[in-house]
């Protein structure tokens, strides 16, 4: 911290009234900031964007003690009350105007808080939590959001293993450890750039919360298999599942956004897959879908979600998020599912996924589809992961939390999709590899 001086902390207090206004995503803001800001160093903007992220995740608590939610006296609360600096420390770079508010920060007792404040979440967030989890376990959870997440890697088995990636990483002794429980992951404890380093470049590492990779391992996709991504976003797991089909088979990434698909095409460059057709839908109802009914092995439902589960590196999220969001979130689910079922065939999985936190947009939209669909049932997820050899069980779904697993928060419900007698005589159709690149066009 011996870097900060006046005019670093006011350029902190500027970007934090910017994200502040809550009008769009955290690092979107912060990343036009710095953008405006280029005389800044490496490690100015590391102090900047930690102290941003910081008074995010204790924004309620910080507000309390700060007496308001000016920008730079909550700056001042973050650096004293959860950073434990000192007014020695911090004597050169405050004014006197600063150094009185500082002290009446210190002075604000922290005792006998609201349970949501401790926690350092909306009320109803709260709330809603207390009705699932008890608050003790609410508490642990927020808590857990409190500090910023690990570093996760996946190996990209089509070019290099697990073993072959951590030997690099400690000849250049740099901390990693493999992840607990997907096989191909590795964790590094703190924020390291990556994007220039040759793993990266060649294609060998990609940077995936583990919890991501289980879901690839939840989907289970097998070579020669036609599997669609439903919501492929980026293709994280898009590209998770193209590795673990060894580049065969066939892989549709459907998203709305043209800008989501095309950082999916940079990716697939370095990955050396050559499996994989990206393709833009207008809706989960896009006519182009409907010839693909009944064609595919796997679905994948990454449904858009509040994304209350990764709050270690989107702490802006619990903010901006309120309980009509939560209502116009599961009607969009609701109606992504049952559109994404129809793509399965006979026989085939269907895994619907969020990272959410929240009942109303896990396992109440998983039971609301099995009542609608007597045609699916509910496959296990801790039979899966078994028959993987992932030492992972959590039940008949997939719940992962940072407490407990230090992931982000993950849910995901298996079905399996019973098969028409001529489905189960019928052998499988032979599909050919695709070209690297190819996008199909569905006319």
């Amino acid at each position: 911290m011996n870097l900060i001086n006046p005019d670093l902390l006011r350029l902190a207090g500027m970007a934090l009234a910017d994200v502040l206004g809550l009008s769009g995503p955290a690092d979107a803001k912060l990343g036009a900031f710095f953008r405006q800001n280029r005389e800044l160093g490496t490690k100015e903007r590391a102090f900047v964007a930690e102290s941003v992220y910081g008074v995010l995740r204790r924004r309620s608590f910080l507000a309390y003690v700060a007496d308001g939610e000016d920008p730079r006296k909550l700056l001042l609360a973050w650096l004293l009350r959860i950073q434990g600096m000192s007014m020695r420390e911090l004597d050169e770079v405050l004014n006197k105007q600063q150094k009185e508010w500082a002290q009446e920060i210190k002075a604000k007792s922290g005792n006998d808080l609201p349970k949501a404040m401790q926690a350092d979440i909306p009320e109803w967030l709260w709330e809603s939590m207390v009705a699932q989890y008890g608050e003790a376990e609410t508490l642990a959870i927020a808590r857990s959001m409190h500090l910023p997440a690990t570093l996760d890697l996946r190996v990209n088995t089509i070019k290099a293993t697990r073993d072959e990636v951590m030997a690099k990483y400690a000849s250049e002794k740099t901390e990693v450890t493999a992840t607990p429980y997907s096989p191909i992951g590795i964790r590094m404890p703190q924020k390291v750039t990556i994007s220039r380093h040759i793993l990266f470049t060649d294609g060998k590492i990609e940077v995936q919360d583990e919890g991501s990779q289980l879901i690839a391992h939840l989907v289970a996709p097998r070579r020669g298999e036609m599997i669609a991504d439903f919501c492929a976003g980026a293709g994280g797991k898009t590209l998770a599942l193209g590795a673990l089909m060894r580049n065969s088979g066939r892989i549709y990434a459907f998203d709305v956004s043209e800008k989501r698909l095309l950082n999916l095409g940079q990716r697939l460059k370095r990955s050396g897959l050559s499996n994989l057709h990206s393709q833009r839908i207008s809706n989960e109802q896009d006519p182009k879908l409907k010839r693909l009914n009944g064609k595919f092995d796997r679905v994948l439902v990454d449904a858009p979600c509040s994304g209350l589960g990764t709050l270690r590196r989107n702490p802006d999220l619990k903010w901006r998020q309120t309980p009509q969001d939560i209502v116009e979130l599961t009607a969009k689910q609701t109606a992504i599912l049952a559109r994404a079922a129809k793509l399965v065939k006979g026989g085939g999985r269907l895994v619907y996924a969020t990272c959410s936190l929240l009942q109303d947009e896990n396992e109440a939209i998983a039971e609301a589809f099995l009542s609608a669909h007597p045609e699916f049932a509910l496959k296990p997820a801790n039979e899966i992961l078994a028959q993987q050899q992932i030492p992972l069980d959590t039940g008949k779904y997939l719940k992962l939390f940072p407490h407990i697993h230090q992931t982000d928060g993950f849910f995901a419900a298996v079905f399996e999709k019973t098969a028409l007698p001529e489905e189960k005589s019928a052998k499988p159709k032979k599909v050919k590899a695709i070209k690297e690149d190819a996008t199909v066009e569905i006319a």
